[in-house]
């Protein structure tokens, strides 16, 4: 019989902001995830980059800048550096905590890199905020190169584009990984953004929205579970007012028609939702559920978070 297999999307919360944060979140998270895998789920894992690709790209282009020789990283390659950081403490953490337990599993940071379509509109409305405050000259300076900037208190920052993903480059060594009983890393950060460019691959300035690259990871390994661990037990109608009311479960119809109602805040938790039914519209007998990592076993037992089915 098949074991039965899980996407986790881990968010920034649980990931830590700098180092000593993430080795210490890590660990934590760490035990969490090898629950499931203790448990004999087959798990595959997304996390968040949010802190550490902006730093990333902050500290390189300051490094550029100030030292004749070296250019500026663009926005494709700090996430790929955010997923070798990122990786590395988590594949280490999750390795650790299993051989505690006497089980002995490979886990892989897989370097993933996802396609973007170049016409996405989302490129001509950039939304995801990168990178250090500016004064007018150097915001200037980036808008001249055709970079987006955009003020904030302060001064001005870049924004840059958050188009759909459409495929998953390295998605076979991904599925030859879970079809070996192995734990994957992949798709970090949302996945490095690139576009198709003849027999090349060229990256983009963008950031894929994590929870969207997890709804597409879960569907292309046939997951029958899609986990988004956010700082919320649940998803609720009216959030932040007087009358929040918490949903424990949801159909994709009722999902459909809060979204129609407005009901999902743009950037945190409309594409969470939108992953959810997407992943389930994809295939039968599948559950995707929102919720804390805290709540996250409990949750799997509808007991807690909020579950979509």
């Amino acid at each position: 019989m098949a074991k039965k297999r899980i996407v986790m999307a881990i968010g920034h919360k649980d990931m830590g902001t700098n180092l000593p944060e993430q080795k210490a979140a890590v660990a934590g998270t760490a035990k969490i995830i090898a629950d499931f895998i203790q448990e004999g789920w087959q798990v595959a894992i997304v996390h968040s980059n949010a802190p550490q690709v902006g730093m990333i790209h902050t500290a390189m282009n300051e490094f550029g800048k100030q030292h004749d020789g070296y250019s500026q990283a663009p926005m494709s390659v700090c996430s790929a550096m955010s997923q070798g950081y990122i990786g590395y403490d988590l594949q280490n953490g999750i390795r650790a905590e299993l051989i505690k337990r006497g089980i002995y599993k490979p886990v892989s940071t897989v370097l993933t890199q996802v396609t973007v379509d170049p016409y996405d509109e989302a490129f001509y409305t950039p939304v995801k905020v990168i990178g250090r405050v500016m004064t007018k000259e150097e915001a200037d300076i980036e808008e001249a190169k055709g970079n987006h900037v955009t003020e904030v208190e302060g001064g001005y920052r870049r924004i840059v584009a958050s188009p759909h993903p459409v495929a998953i480059v390295e998605i076979d060594a991904i599925k030859a990984l879970m079809d070996a009983d192995q734990i994957v890393i992949a798709c970090g950060g949302g996945g490095i953004p690139v576009m198709e460019q003849g027999y090349n691959l060229r990256g983009a300035s963008a950031i894929i929205e994590k929870d969207l690259a997890t709804g597409l990871l879960a569907k292309e390994i046939d997951a029958d579970v899609m986990m988004i661990l956010t700082s919320v037990d649940n998803v609720t109608l009216n959030y932040g007012t007087p009358q929040e009311q918490p949903i424990s479960h949801m159909t994709i119809d009722q999902a459909r028609d809060y979204i129609s109602q407005g009901q999902f805040e743009f950037a945190s938790m409309l594409p969470k939702v939108s992953a959810s039914i997407d992943f389930l519209e994809s295939g039968k007998g599948r559950k995707a559920i929102i919720t804390t990592l805290d709540k996250a076993k409990d949750s799997l037992k509808g007991h807690a978070g909020t579950v979509i089915e």
